[in-house]
């Protein structure tokens, strides 16, 4: 097989091909938006669109069913637009380019979308379809999902009729989510004092690259490289003994995404070359050395480039790498109530130069909001020390768990009728919309539920082929047997 629309479930397939070929980054999600609505309206089905750019799709039961509680499937239509260094992809306006390899369906050097493009193809092929019995539903696709939650905070109270909520944007088929970390966004922004360039200096670009990234929340715990500390841990080893001084810093791009790449110039005096070329080698085998099992790939490099007129001033150069150094980016605390499940975590997401200042990003995330806050509020002190102005932003909550949910047992039920074994019931120390949807819909019976997805949030990212199956076959089935109106 070398195409998509060749894979079973073909409605599926066909929908996601479609959202591939249409760009829908964050905050760029007006085409596939119209996509998906004009598919609807052609099939004669209610459409609206808020104020915030959420679309909601209402179809009405099959007949006879007319009686079953209805039901809301839910996705977010962007996506994290993440590329490797190397790629020519332009977000804005290429199509995806997706390729098979096995039993896995990865993208060209980009992220592939999966997450929630396979969710929200899903939710419209049972629109779509004629031979799927189901009571009335409602697809409700979310927007800026992956960069503020915005379309899930502005959701308005009395636009949706639904009683069960299916977000189908986890990512390990055979699993049903019952909560999820809430988050919050860590900015620091640092005035930054120069001096001129000393003579008898040569300029590098110091390069951390070929880092696995990931997701900032399903991938914390995985004791992946995070590319803003190596290199700022190169830094700190190595300045006082090469006289290093430091011009320029560019770390990270999305805030929930571990940054695979960093890329700092520094200059050096003329007579430390010998000594500096040693430094990246000896760094270089020491963070593969450390790191060789889970950052196969790791590459540290230097690279000459022209002399720039001025560096950051030396005791303040000295001031950040300290508190770069001194941001946690790894998990906190594990959970008390939940095995294997991350409480608490931060992500370094991004520390860049702009202009003459320095901002540094990061999202902190737990299960239990007053631990987030304190975490977020103790990274911000840290930055503050090192002469920064803080802000917190975006805060969002986190999904409490109802392990007696009604929809959580019924599909339960189902899926040991369809495969014969129990699904895991789980957490997830990631940010879903669940946790927002439960404040203008405070009753609502809400399970997130997916296919198997790898690498979200990095050019790694890949779908496993046969679990898309099975998600589609729990899904109708859960549709079929939804229970009746009380």
């Amino acid at each position: 097989m070398t195409s998509i629309n060749s894979l079973s479930p073909s409605p599926v397939w066909t929908i996601f091909s479609q959202i591939c070929s249409i760009p829908h980054p964050s905050k760029q999600e007006q085409a596939l938006r119209t996509y998906l609505q004009n598919l609807a309206n052609n099939k004669g089905l209610e459409t609206q669109i808020d104020e915030v750019g959420n679309l909601l799709i209402r179809k009405p039961a099959t007949a006879g069913l007319e009686r079953l509680k209805t039901v809301v499937l839910q996705g977010h239509i962007d996506m994290v637009p993440q590329k490797n260094a190397d790629s020519t992809h332009n977000f804005d306006s290429d199509p995806i380019e997706t390729k098979i390899e096995g039993d896995w369906l990865t993208a060209k050097g980009t992220t592939l979308g999966a997450d929630n493009g396979l969710g929200v193809a899903a939710g419209m092929a049972i629109m779509l379809a004629d031979d799927i019995p189901h009571g009335p539903i409602e697809l409700l696709c979310t927007v800026e999902e992956e960069t503020s939650m915005r379309g899930a905070f502005e959701l308005k109270s009395d636009w949706l009729k639904g009683e069960i909520l299916l977000n189908m944007d986890t990512e390990d088929e055979g699993e049903l989510y019952i909560g999820c970390a809430g988050g919050v966004d860590i900015n620091a922004i640092i005035n930054l004092d120069f001096e001129a360039t000393p003579a008898d200096h040569s300029a590098f670009e110091v390069a951390v690259r070929g880092l696995k990234g990931g997701h900032s929340g399903l991938d914390i715990d995985k004791g992946r490289g995070n590319a803003n500390q190596i290199i700022n841990r190169f830094l700190m080893q190595f300045m006082a003994a090469l006289d290093l001084r430091v011009t320029h810093f560019n770390g990270g791009t999305l805030r929930n995404a571990i940054p695979r790449e960093s890329f700092t110039t520094v200059i050096i005096p003329t007579r430390q070359l010998t000594n500096f070329k040693q430094a990246i080698e000896t760094f270089s085998q020491l963070m593969k050395k450390e790191l060789g099992v889970t950052e196969p790939d790791l590459n540290i490099y230097a690279t000459q480039v022209s002399l720039p007129e001025r560096v950051i001033a030396l005791e303040q150069q000295k001031t950040l790498i300290n508190a770069i150094a001194a941001c946690v980016s790894a998990p906190f605390r594990m959970s008390d109530q939940f095995a294997n499940v991350v409480e608490t975590s931060n992500n370094l997401a991004i520390v860049k130069s702009v202009a003459d200042k320095l901002e540094i990003k990061c999202l902190t995330r737990s299960l239990i909001n007053s631990a987030r806050d304190f975490a977020a509020q103790s990274i911000a002190a840290t930055f503050q020390l090192a002469g920064a102005e803080t802000g917190l932003s975006g805060a969002y909550p986190g999904w409490k768990p109802d392990p007696n949910s009604f929809i959580l047992k019924h599909m339960i039920s189902g899926y040991e009728d369809l495969f014969g074994k129990t699904p895991a019931v789980k957490v997830i120390h990631a940010g879903l919309e669940c946790g927002l949807f439960g404040e203008p819909y405070p009753t609502m019976d809400m399970i997130s539920f997916g296919p198997t997805i790898r690498g979200a949030h990095s050019p790694d990212e890949r779908c496993h082929i046969p679990s898309v199956e099975k998600f589609w076959r729990f899904l109708c089935h859960t549709l079929a047997n939804i229970p009746r109106q009380d």
